[in-house]
This record gives structure tokens, sequence and C-alpha cells, in this order.
């Protein structure tokens, strides 16, 4: 099934494991100033596990929140597979736009502001933000100017870590879809 934007989905057991495995991972970063969360309820419960062991609030960014898939929210990935449409979101995503919902191009822009703003906001502080894989593949693509076309490529898996540091000189990619061990590299 396709989720997309649906409220009412919350952590399984496996997703709060996965999780609180995260914030552990966190945890042993200094200086965390914030921790940002999608509206949904699977992300924001996500940022809990994080936040608690920080000792932080959660707050909720609504350019975090996952892509708008309109008319496809709750459809069969299977049947959806099966439409001609699919193509295109696998193979040129950035001329697709969701029947009823918004295209990948306005979702790209939509996080990349969300995320600029929060390095604005947090100059030199690490920050969290925890959204969803569509919007994550798509700040990657837009951190190392790949076209939005590859962004599919991108593999993001469940409460993974992504790590990017917004420099004047550009974004510096640290870490992508990590997903067990320690963090320690991002120190250096």
């Amino acid at each position: 099934m396709l989720p997309g934007r649906a409220r009412g989905l919350h952590l399984t057991e496996e997703g709060v494991r996965q999780a609180e495995a995260a914030a552990r991972r966190i945890a042993r970063l200094p200086r965390v100033a914030a921790v940002y969360a999608s509206p949904l309820e699977r992300a924001r419960e996500t940022a809990a596990a994080i936040a608690r062991v920080r000792r932080l609030a959660v707050r909720v960014m609504p350019g975090l929140t996952e892509v708008d898939v309109g008319e496809w929210v709750g459809r069969s990935l299977a049947r959806l597979r099966r439409r001609a449409e699919w193509r295109l979101v696998q193979r040129h995503p950035s001329g697709f736009r969701f029947p009823g919902g918004e295209s990948f191009a306005e979702m790209q822009a939509r996080v990349a502001s969300a995320v600029a703003d929060l390095a604005a906001r947090h100059r030199g502080g690490t920050v969290v933000a925890v959204s969803h894989a569509d919007p994550i593949k798509a700040a990657v693509a837009h951190a190392v100017g790949a076209p939005l076309d590859l962004f599919q490529r991108i593999a993001i898996a469940p409460a993974s870590i992504t790590a990017i540091v917004y420099r004047p000189e550009g974004p510096l990619v640290l870490t992508v879809n990590s997903v067990s061990g320690d963090l320690d590299g991002l120190l250096r």
C-alpha cells in the first residue's frame, strides 16, 4: 500500500525498535541543537524516540512531510506498478505529478527550502530532521547536485540516518542510508 500522507499510521513494533536504535546511535553525537519532524504520526513517533534521549522537544516542520501522492493514497503498490505512469515515477520523476497531489519537483523544492531554513536557524549546530524516504532522497539529490530524475537510484531504509553538512561553500554529504554501526566518523 502507498501510505502517502494518510493520517493515523503509527509505527509498528518493528518501527519502534528501529526508531529506538536510531535514537541510541544519534545519542552519541554531541550538541544536537534540535529535533524536527514531519507532521505525520510515524515521523513524529520516530523523532520522539530521538528527542527523548536528547531531552529535547520535537518541533513539527510541515516542509519535511511526505510527498503528496493525491489520489494514489492507500492504493496497492502491486497495482500501481502495472500503470503506465509508474514508469514515469521511476524513470522521469521530474515530469510527473501525482493525480490530485504534488509533483516531485515541488516536493524537492519544499524539502530543500525546509532544510535550508533549518541550516540557517541552527547555523553551525547539529539538527535532526525526521522525514520520509522520497523527501530524504530528494534532499540528498539536491545536496549533491544530481538531477531529480536520478533520485530514485538512492535507497533510504526506515529509520536510517543520512547526514549532510550545510556549509557556506555548499553541502557536504557525510553518509546516506546508514542503518547500523556508530556515527563516530561524522564527528571528525
